[in-house]
């Protein structure tokens, strides 16, 4: 490659690209990744107070594969790109540029990196020439570390935090890190440790189906060979990863997925799922557990035998399994124990974003954020409300690992909404809220297939869960998918949605401050348990114009039938005990 080509360095990559302050009179940013396999644009708002959020605005792919226009090079030549190749890209990028241009993207917020492919080719300064001829923009070609160091961190920017092997499966290569988000300078040291092989899907396809034995088998050991040496690199810095394969009692190591080819596996395995249809489309943040992931012969025979269309897998992807496979292979060969695997939506352009923001920013919890985008209701009284029904829970029950809306992170985006569409028909606000958490904020970082089940079912039940058969299916295919987690798990979510239904009786107008809520109902419970029932006692303190209009069998019936199981996942029937008394001033 030649000299004059701009190498973005973990020393560097902080000045050489454009930083954020929220004190600048413009959020837009605009991120080209001219991958191996195809070149992503996109166009996002880092606009206080939403910025960890990387809201995206605009994105478009262009499907160019920079590694098979490298790889038409004649045999023994060097390796370099088409001038066809070359017009085509410098016309894309100039069309990325006037896009940019209409949204209003200042020119010192638009950013270009090139990774493997530009890295190989012999000609990578012609290319950068002509793109900078056509649409006046510079492009910036990552060193491998810092292709690991974005990768991970714009998978990692999904999740409140993190601590698991961090994977990313492109055209031309495949990266390795780990990544603690409680351990000080994680991300420079994940960067530093991690590794870059170059073994990418399109590079492997080629290779297994091109070559000859010899050099397949020289291919696939160096792919094994590397695979263990990475991660052995990473046993010895990290003593918490070590101790996931060596400890005993380790159920092993949650490894986290991103690239286009690590998701092809995901829709594989998704498609392939004992939850049939599955009930969120989406693979990023889409997890199974170890065992599953396992089987990748299987999926290698959907991959051949299923005809129809297997969604979010193109033509090319499908072509491309067979390499993506012997990629899953290598890795489950090389660490013996997996606990959880979760395919993740970001990849280097949210991992460009995630590191122009401060530490502080870029540790928070991003689903807190969420209810600020469309909710106008006061923060106080989104407080007021989470602790009035955060009270309703037993106080001598342990939620510590059963998923709700309050232990996920969920709660300000719970209350926020319980008010919401009061003017419409329960039945249909039901069904409204089941499919609105299946696509709501679909790039929201943070929004795992778990919280939409758990904030889905809730809201559901908030308003009765009456539903017609066609999001009958739905409802129990999410109920599928919750129960996973936690056999209590779709209890409290049906709990919590008739707590929430038996408020907004109690106060059916949005509440403006929060002393209003608080001077009007309290919740308080405790479980007593048996083996195979449960008796949960609920008092509930009303004011006293509260307490006279209201009558106690109604505010029962809120709860009849819950506790009783719908399913085999909790064979536990619970009895809810109700005491309605008036507040003492």
């Amino acid at each position: 490659m030649a000299a004059v080509v701009d190498i973005i360095t973990l020393e560097n990559f902080a000045s050489k690209m454009p930083g954020w302050d929220p004190d600048l009179p413009n959020p837009l940013y605009a991120l080209v990744d001219m991958g191996s396999n195809g070149i992503r644009f996109s166009i996002s708002d880092l606009s206080p107070p939403h910025t960890r959020l990387l809201r995206c605005l605009y994105r478009e792919r262009a499907a160019i594969s920079l590694f098979d226009a490298l790889n038409t090079s004649p045999a023994n030549g060097p390796l370099e790109f088409p001038p066809e190749v070359i017009a085509r890209v410098s016309q894309t990028l100039a069309r990325f540029k006037s896009i940019a241009d209409d949204y209003g993207v200042p020119s010192e917020h638009i950013s270009v990196f090139a990774t493997e492919a530009m890295r190989k080719s012999e000609n990578a300064a012609s290319m950068l020439d002509a793109i900078r001829a056509a649409s006046g923009l510079g492009v910036h070609v990552l060193a491998p570390e810092v292709e690991t160091l974005f990768g991970a961190m714009g998978a990692r920017s999904g999740f409140a935090t993190v601590n698991g092997l961090f994977l990313d499966l492109g055209g031309g290569s495949v990266q390795m890190t780990y990544l603690n988000s409680s351990s000080d300078s994680y991300e420079m040291v994940g960067a530093q440790t991690g590794k870059s092989l170059p073994f990418g899907a399109a590079r492997l396809i080629k290779i297994l189906e091109n070559s000859e034995t010899e050099i397949q088998s020289a291919a696939l050991n160096s792919l094994q060979d590397g695979m263990r040496s990475a991660f052995s690199k990473l046993e010895e810095q990290f003593e918490s990863l070590r101790d996931t394969q060596t400890a005993p009692g380790s159920s092993g190591v949650d490894v986290y997925l991103c690239g286009g080819g690590f998701r092809g596996y995901g829709s594989i395995l998704m498609h392939s799922d004992t939850i049939q249809p599955y009930p969120i489309p989406a693979v990023g943040a889409y997890t199974v557990d170890g065992a599953f992931f396992h089987q990748t012969e299987y999926m290698r025979k959907v991959n051949t035998e299923y005809e129809g269309k297997i969604y979010g897998m193109s033509k090319r992807r499908r072509q491309q399994f067979p390499a993506i496979a012997t990629v899953v292979e290598a890795l489950i060969e090389t660490i013996p124990r997996i606990h959880t695997v979760t395919f993740c939506g970001g990849g280097n352009r949210e991992g460009a974003l995630y590191m122009k923001l401060p530490k502080a920013m870029r540790e928070e919890n991003p689903l807190l954020l969420l209810h600020q985008v469309n909710s106008k209701m006061k923060a106080g009284a989104i407080q007021a409300v989470i602790e009035i029904l955060e009270a309703s829970l037993p106080n001598n029950h342990d939620f510590s690992n059963i998923p709700t809306v309050f232990t996920l992170g969920l709660g300000p985006l719970f209350a926020s909404n319980i008010w919401a569409r009061a003017g419409e028909a329960s039945e249909a606000n039901a069904a409204y809220e089941l499919h609105r958490a299946v696509y709501r904020d679909s790039s929201a970082p943070g929004f795992s297939h778990l919280a939409r089940g758990v904030l889905g079912l809730t809201l559901c039940s908030r308003w009765g869960a009456g539903l017609g058969p066609i999001d009958e299916l739905l409802w129990t295919n999410l109920r599928k998918l919750v129960g996973r987690s936690h056999p209590e798990a779709n209890f409290w979510a049906e709990y919590l949605g008739a707590i929430a239904s038996l408020l907004t009786l109690i106060c059916p107008a949005e509440p403006d401050t929060a002393d209003r809520l608080r001077n009007t109902v309290k919740f308080s419970s405790s479980m007593k348990s048996g083996k195979t029932k449960a008796k949960l006692q609920l008092t509930i303190l009303l004011s006293s114009s509260a307490h006279q209009a209201l009558d106690a069998q109604d505010l029962a019936g809120y709860f009849k039938g819950l506790g009783t199981s719908r399913d085999a996942i909790d064979k536990t029937e619970r009895k809810i005990e109700l005491s309605v008394q008036r507040m003492e001033y």
